[in-house]
């Protein structure tokens, strides 16, 4: 069974929002992108078959993907505010179960929480496993700039843990983005700010206090598996990287896990040699990307390394039969 961990849902209603409520400057390219465009670079973009499931299911079909793992891209519901915020990710949050139920042999979901408050995030939890019966959370990595490690998220990540729900983790934009250029904030931007997010994660302590919970890192990672012998030297070093762990930084990252959305041979190489077959996730950042399983199957490794990778995992993790 093939699952695909890294694959977003596309709403109309929430692309509506985001042309209502945001100053966005909308433009076209001759392969059919619409790209919703900020201060010189694509804040986010779409074709309109990314709203069609029956063209999404054929796709899945095409390429042999039996399940995927549906959830938020950036920015997720964090550039809301107040009571908006909340309703976005309610709204979000009905939209992707409606899908699962429709096609629940097809479709696992992953809810989004209004983090700016952090007691309607708690009861949206409740709601995300009961009502909805959603499979896990997506939690960007940073929250409208606030850093996901900052104290006021503490009572969600032990809930989390308490409840041992997954969290699938996706980069947001970097904070204090101004003019730019050649879409780094999409191309490098994303990649750093998931390697910041779970360097501060680590060295807060987050997973040290709250180890039950599976998360789960967008593009195999950022750049966190290259810099794990930088991260343990700081450490060895400096007092504040050791304030609130017990182990060096490498250790608590070998127990997270990744998906393979590097679409990158030597990186998915990697990550294997450092965490081993059972951390790995396929991901296909469908539609947005939507690589299909060959670069997987075509890597150098066992038959059942790639078979845990390609759906194993995913099925363990997420309680999918």
């Amino acid at each position: 069974m093939k699952i695909d961990v890294h694959s977003h849902l596309f709403d109309q209603r929430y692309f509506d929002a985001m042309w209502r409520d945001f100053e966005l400057e909308r433009s076209t390219t001759p392969q059919g992108q619409t790209l919703m465009r900020k201060n010189g670079y694509t804040y986010m973009w779409y074709r309109d078959a990314f709203f069609d499931i029956e063209h999404r299911l054929r796709v899945m079909d095409k390429q042999g993907i039996d399940m995927r793992v549906l959830s938020l891209s950036s920015p997720n519901v964090y550039d809301w505010q107040g009571a908006r915020q909340v309703e976005l990710a309610r709204l979000m949050n009905d939209a992707t179960a409606a899908i699962v139920r429709a096609h629940p042999d097809r479709f696992a979901g992953l809810g989004s929480l209004p983090l700016a408050d952090v007691d309607s995030s708690m009861k949206e939890i409740d709601r995300i496993v009961g009502e909805l019966g959603l499979h896990g959370v997506m939690i960007g990595s940073n929250i409208a700039g606030v850093p996901v490690n900052d104290a006021r998220f503490e009572p969600v990540w032990a809930k989390l843990d308490a409840l041992r729900l997954p969290v699938f983790e996706h980069p947001m934009f970097p904070p204090n983005l101004q003019q730019e250029e050649f879409e780094l904030p999409l191309r490098v931007g994303f990649i750093f700010d998931t390697t910041m997010a779970a360097s501060r994660l680590i060295y807060s302590g987050v997973f040290e206090r709250y180890p039950n919970f599976p998360y789960i890192m967008a593009h195999t990672g950022g750049a966190l598996l290259m810099l794990l012998q930088r991260l343990d030297n700081g450490y060895r070093l400096f007092p504040d990287c050791r304030k609130h762990i017990s182990k060096p930084p490498s250790e608590y990252a070998k127990r997270l896990y990744y998906d393979t959305a590097s679409f990158y041979a030597p990186a998915l190489l990697m990550a294997h040699s450092i965490v081993g077959a059972e951390r790995l996730l396929f991901g296909s950042d469908d539609p947005l990307i939507g690589d299909d399983t060959a670069l997987v199957e075509g890597l150098p490794l066992p038959a059942e390394d790639k078979a845990k990778i390609l759906g194993g995992n995913a099925a363990r993790l997420f309680g999918l039969a």
